[in-house]
């Protein structure tokens, strides 16, 4: 089965992409950056969904940027889901790698259409 790390610091967000995608794929949770990267490392998802504005010391862009400047990672998926949705937040986002970008509110079933078609 496929994994999943999603790494929001709002449990509502959380539970809501848990739920979604639970019946098809593991789910990973995490609430801050630097556990995203331990995440990352440890579990080695397949995919992350990824919110940009997040407390601690790494933020959402920082760990998209460490996963995909990471030889060993940088194949992994990364979608952003993030409340930062101008156009200059979005390209900042796919200039760090980002392989999608979902602005809150966002519809879970376009995410899990995303997956579904990036990890056949």
């Amino acid at each position: 089965m496929k994994k999943i790390l999603i790494v929001d610091d709002h449990p509502d967000i959380r539970r809501l992409l848990s739920i979604t995608l639970s019946k098809e794929y593991e789910i990973l949770e995490v609430n801050d950056g630097s556990s995203a990267m331990h995440a990352v490392r440890t579990h080695r998802p397949d995919a992350v969904l990824l919110d940009i504005m997040m407390p601690g010391e790494l933020d959402g862009l920082q760990v998209l940027s460490a996963i995909k400047s990471d030889p060993d990672l940088k194949d992994t998926l990364v979608a952003m889901v993030t409340a930062r949705g101008q156009a200059s937040d979005y390209r900042v986002g796919r200039e760090y790698g980002a392989d999608a970008y979902f602005i809150k509110p966002f519809s879970p079933l376009q995410v899990v259409n995303w997956l579904r078609e990036k990890l056949k």
